[in-house]
């Protein structure tokens, strides 16, 4: 799994609606994909637009789904990609 994090760029306050709703298809689409583990905005958290776990085969095709956020296609924000080990019973939280 791979976290996504999304930082704001100086043009995020110019974002469109247009723009908006290509960014839920994408997430619709990763969702539909089975590639969407959880996502969601930050609140209270100045220069932070959001962030995705992903669900991939390689850190190559978080990198694509990455480069094809509508967000960063159009230069509102920039991503920030950071593998994930999930700590939980089945893995004895990683000990």
């Amino acid at each position: 799994m791979y976290l996504v994090l999304l930082e704001k760029s100086k043009t995020y306050n110019r974002l469109t609606k247009k723009v908006v709703a290509e960014h839920v298809e994408n997430i619709r689409q990763l969702d539909d994909q089975g590639k969407l583990e959880f996502c969601g905005v930050f609140h209270g958290y100045p220069g932070m637009a959001g962030m995705y776990i992903l669900k991939t085969e390689s850190r190559e095709e978080a990198e694509a789904l990455c480069r094809e956020e509508p967000l960063v296609l159009g230069g509102y924000a920039a991503y920030k990609l950071v593998g994930l080990q999930a700590a939980n019973r089945e893995n004895n939280y990683l000990l």
